[in-house]
This record gives C-alpha cells, structure tokens and sequence, in this order.
C-alpha cells in the first residue's frame, strides 16, 4: 500500500494519477475534501480507501506497517498568503514531523514536500547542497516548510527519505486553488475572457516588464520524478524539483497565446504593495543533485508542457487527468 497525503490537492491527485498509470490502486488517500472542488481531482481515479487527514495516525495503530510501500506526504497548506503561523506550524511543521517519526520508528520509507518558496529571495542561491539553517524566507509558509526542511536534516533518521523542493509546478487538477494557481491556468482563463493578458510592471530596473523569471516545471514531469525516486531510491536527503532553467514571463505568456491560436497581447499593471514586499524577481532550481541519481531530466519543457496543458485539458474542458 502507497499512502499518499494532500491526494485530493493538486500535486497529490497527480501522484496518484502516476500510481494508477503504473497500474497501483492499493493507496490510501488522506486528506480533507472541505468545500471546494478538490473532490473532483479524484473522481477518475482508483484507490483503496480515502480517510481525513486527522484521522491518519489512529488509522496507522490497527495498520501493519509491512503493508506500506511508502508515504508520499504532499499534504500542507500551500498559501503563500497565509498568516496564521500557528496554524501552519502544527499545519505543515508538527504533523509531518509526527509522520516521519512514524516512518522512521517502522522503517517505512517517507517523501515529503517542501517548497522553492524556501529559497526567499535567493540571495544564497537556489541550491540544494546548502543547508537550510542558511536559508531565509519570505512569508509564513515558507517558514513553515523551512523549519521542517531544517529538523529533518538535523535528524538524520535511518530511514529512506527524501524532501523535494517544488518550484513553480503548473498543469492539471490545480483548479480549486484560486489565487494560488499557477500563471498558465489564470492566464488562460484571462485570455478566453478578454484576448488579453494582464501582467506586473517590474519595479526592479534589472529587469524589463515581462522579464522577470521564473522556474515553471510541469506537474507530470514532477510526479515521474517521485515515481523513479520511488522505483531507485536515492541517498536521503533534499532535492530541488524545477525544470532548472529560468523562463521569462513574456516566454510564457507567448506559450499560452500560441497553444489558444491567438495573438500575444499583454496589460501591464501596477504590483500592488502587497506583493511587491515578497516578490522573487528569479527562481531557478540548480537540478545537479536529483540528476546525480540519474533523476531530474525533464520530458516537458515549457512550450511542450504549456500545450499539453491547454490543447488536452483547457480547452477541451476535460479538467482532470
């Protein structure tokens, strides 16, 4: 049995998409449905039992830890806007520490998510081989995934065990997030309403409008990733998930008019406060750690995965994998 968390979010559902493309439907789903659309990220897929994510660990006492292939911990609160740091840190950070502590204490191997947004604005880099003490990010959520990131290396649990650094993850099953989809899906909602794209000026004189960059990685290149990592396991420890090269906003607004047949035109907009106090003007995962293991080689760059996207999925109103 594979136990996947967060499988009604956007990675999870894809993960068990993967499992059940590689013909595994014994999972355990874990995760809470709440009042949005998650529900649907897993109407087309096969698994053996869904439960609530506060359920899992009494749920875990009358299960033979034998019988667990692995745990995919994707489950978090992802909200880059999200203030409450109490709520995130027995959220993001005490849950999965109680979930690796079961993994460990029963020799069942454990991926976890973390997160770019660990990286803050990337002073140090974007590097997987620094240490996350040295880390500093930009917003509770960070915070929340770096603290994490910082006990499991502290530890060194004997158990496998491997953390990955998600970058900017685009593609199906992200429809319930909102504000927190990813560009190529507002962009296409945006576009088929008004033929226009509107994007942030820069305030950054290094940067043109449009030339900030970004590391977009396709969310099934991501779940590929996790499956081989699952299939050869490589030493513990964390690793970056990017496409690991930087694309430009105006490289993927032009993906987006190109996929839809139209063409490109761009408002460009003021960037609130809000987000300018938090705003990361490059990201670019440094993928040389995961391709070590002979892992990490992307099948889908962006102009590749932005029409896969919308030509097999958007536009076709099929939403889901």
């Amino acid at each position: 049995m594979y136990i996947v968390t967060g499988a009604a979010g956007f990675i999870g559902s894809a993960m068990v998409w993967e499992l059940n493309q590689k013909g595994i439907h014994d999972i355990l789903c874990v995760d809470d449905f709440e009042s949005t659309n998650k529900w649907k990220n897993l109407v087309g897929r096969r698994f053996s039992e869904f439960i609530p994510k506060n359920e899992l660990f009494v749920y875990l006492e009358d299960l033979d830890p034998k019988d667990i292939t692995a745990v995919i911990h994707f489950g978090a609160c992802s909200s880059t806007t999200e203030m409450d740091m109490d709520f995130l840190y027995f959220n993001n950070y005490m849950y999965s520490q109680n979930l690796a502590n079961y993994c460990n204490d029963n020799n069942v191997p454990f991926i976890y998510a973390s997160s770019a947004a660990t990286y803050g604005l990337g002073e140090k880099g974007f590097s997987d081989e620094s240490s996350s003490h040295d880390l500093t990010p930009l917003n509770p959520y960070g915070y929340s995934k770096v603290l994490f990131d910082r006990w499991m290396e502290d530890q060194q649990l004997p158990c496998k065990w491997v953390g990955l650094k998600f970058f900017n993850v685009y593609g199906p099953q992200e429809y319930h997030k909102g504000d927190m989809a990813s560009l190529v899906y507002k962009a296409f909602l945006q576009i088929q309403q008004t033929d226009s794209l509107k994007l942030f000026k820069s305030l950054d004189p290094k940067y043109k409008d449009g030339e900030q960059m970004r590391d977009f990685v396709y969310v099934k290149d991501i779940t590929r990733w996790t499956w081989q990592i699952l299939q050869n396991w490589p030493t513990s420890g964390i690793y970056n998930m990017g496409f690991g090269k930087a694309q430009t906003w105006l490289q993927l607004a032009n993906a987006i008019f190109t996929a839809i047949d139209k063409k490109p035109k761009i408002d460009w907009i003021d960037m609130p406060d809000s987000v300018a106090k938090q705003y990361q003007y490059f990201t670019e995962a440094d993928m040389k750690k995961l391709k070590s293991q002979d892992i990490g080689v992307s099948e889908w760059p962006i102009e590749t995965g932005v029409s896969d996207y919308v030509k097999n999925y958007l536009l076709k109103n099929e939403s889901y994998l």
